[in-house]
């Protein structure tokens, strides 16, 4: 293989009173540089300024047949974007620009190469060379093309962000931020009621969440919401609860321009048209005020709202999804809350249980609280063995919320490496929280090791226990109703009775 030969003409003086000994020592290197690179690369090829292949080397040439050409003479001599796929040829020749280091792909396989135009003495590009300079990137250049694939992942999630971002700034409104992962917990009754959530979410219907206060009643409306066929609708929520009465039917159903004095010429959309395609979220439904219970009934049965100070019905399309603390069914019967309004919402009605209910899931909720709180700048101590199990035996009453708190005060107190038992008493028994009977503390107020002694019963009445206070306590929420104790359950009325007796035995 002779490469062709290097002239003044294809070479461009770095100063036109250059020596000739040096114009010479120039050339001499030019051509040496061309020699080793047509050598000890995997490939070469030249193209002119019209960016037809003019010379390919040897190494080059085992490459033909990848690229679907069997002679030479088909090769040599066509354009380069004809016979090399994805080429960058022309953009050298154009910009004379060189681009040193690059991942080509096409039919041949992937390689890195590098593109350097060529010059006259006028400075005019005439050409340009292209260099394979590996054909095994991915075994050659593992660190380099793992690198280059990280930060190209990177750049994709970046982008699917921005287009998030600039999605939701159109919409005016944010997007579901939490889906079922975000709902923790591996427990009985996680499992079931993110499994009924699921199935909630293939729906249209309304949905009515039931749970006490800072059980993620809102975490789920943003879950079904994200698996829902709107999830590429906005995600509308309003706490009604803290809303005050007097502008809460301008927040649900907007205001038409000038409605009254100081009202914005333009108007205002109300939650309704905002959630036009989406879903909205109506926080504390059971703190609505009555009158406005009748004109929220009117609008769910007929898709249509009216703005204040407007005669014109405005037709609406979202997917609503309602939440409340309190016994509906209780403000029924009290007068307090609208019946047709109630079995309007209650057509999907979902409980959220209470984190005693779920203890099993403290464990998880402690480690996801404590990434959260570090990530604040809060960061948690670790927690030993006994004062989770102290965490884990506590009632509750503000469930994820209360927990939440507990343990950033915990974080702000606490100055060793460790929480242990007795500071979380301590700390339960200052926030008016009497530590729960049967809990570590109580158990033994000078040994919190006497965890690991309760850990020694046998695991057959360990299961038992808690078994019995799982079944105990939907029994009272279900005020003794076997039948739907044993729905919330998800088990079968007959495995209910038959666990209740078998509770008994063990215990």
């Amino acid at each position: 293989m002779v490469p062709p030969r290097a002239s003044r003409s294809s070479l461009r003086s770095p100063s036109p009173t250059l020596p000739r000994d040096a114009q010479s020592i120039l050339e001499l290197a030019a051509r040496s540089m061309f020699e080793l690179f047509a050598n000890a690369s995997e490939g070469m090829l030249l193209v002119d300024r019209d960016a037809r292949v003019v010379w390919i080397n040897d190494q080059y040439r085992r490459f033909l047949p990848a690229l679907g050409f069997e002679h030479e003479q088909d090769f040599v001599g066509h354009p380069v974007s004809s016979v090399v796929q994805n080429t960058q040829m022309h953009q050298v020749l154009r910009s004379g620009k060189p681009i040193l280091i690059d991942l080509l792909t096409n039919r041949a396989g992937t390689f890195v190469v590098s593109r350097i135009p060529l010059r006259d003495d006028e400075g005019r590009v005439i050409g340009a060379l292209g260099i394979v300079l590996f054909d095994h990137p991915e075994t050659t250049l593992q660190p380099f093309i793992a690198k280059f694939s990280a930060l190209q992942r990177e750049l994709d999630d970046t982008r699917r962000e921005l287009a998030t971002q600039r999605k939701q700034n159109l919409l005016g409104q944010r997007l579901a931020k939490y889906t079922f992962a975000s709902f923790v917990g591996t427990s009985p009754a996680a499992i079931e009621v993110k499994r009924q959530a699921r199935r909630a979410a293939q729906s249209g219907s309304p949905v009515l969440l039931l749970g006490e206060t800072g059980t993620g009643k809102e975490l789920l409306a943003h879950a079904i919401h994200a698996a829902s066929a709107r999830s590429h609708g906005p995600f509308v929520g309003i706490n009604i609860a803290a809303v005050p009465e007097t502008l809460l039917e301008a927040e649900f159903f907007g205001v038409a321009p000038g409605a009254f004095t100081g009202a914005d010429r333009k108007g205002r959309d109300g939650k309704f048209k905002v959630a036009d395609g989406g879903t909205l979220f109506l926080d504390e439904i059971g703190d609505m005020p009555q009158r406005l219970q009748v004109k929220l009934l009117r609008a769910l049965q007929e898709g249509e709202i009216e703005p204040l100070g407007s005669n014109r019905l405005q037709p609406f399309d979202a997917r609503v999804i309602a939440a409340t603390s309190r016994d509906l069914s209780a403000l029924v019967r009290e007068g307090k809350f609208r019946e047709d309004l109630y079995y309007r919402l209650n057509v999907l009605p979902l409980r959220v249980p209470p984190l005693r209910e779920r203890r099993a899931d403290i464990a998880a909720l402690v480690e996801l609280l404590g990434d959260d709180m570090a990530a604040s700048g809060t960061p948690l101590a670790e927690l030993s063995a006994d004062a989770l199990a102290l965490l884990g035996a506590q009632e509750w009453r503000g469930n994820v919320r209360e927990l939440r708190n507990v343990l950033e005060q915990l974080a702000l107190r606490g100055e060793g490496a460790q929480i242990d038992a007795q500071q979380v008493a301590q700390l339960l028994s200052e926030s008016g929280v009497a530590p729960t009977p049967g809990s570590p503390v109580d158990a033994a107020p000078a040994a919190p090791t006497a965890v690991a002694v309760q850990a020694l019963r046998p695991l057959a009445q360990q299961v038992a226990e808690l078994e019995q206070a799982a079944i105990a306590a939907v029994l009272a929420v279900c005020s003794g109703n076997k039948v739907q104790a044993a729905k919330q359950l998800g088990i079968s009325r007959a495995k209910l009775y038959a666990r209740m007796s078998e509770n008994t035995t063990h215990v």
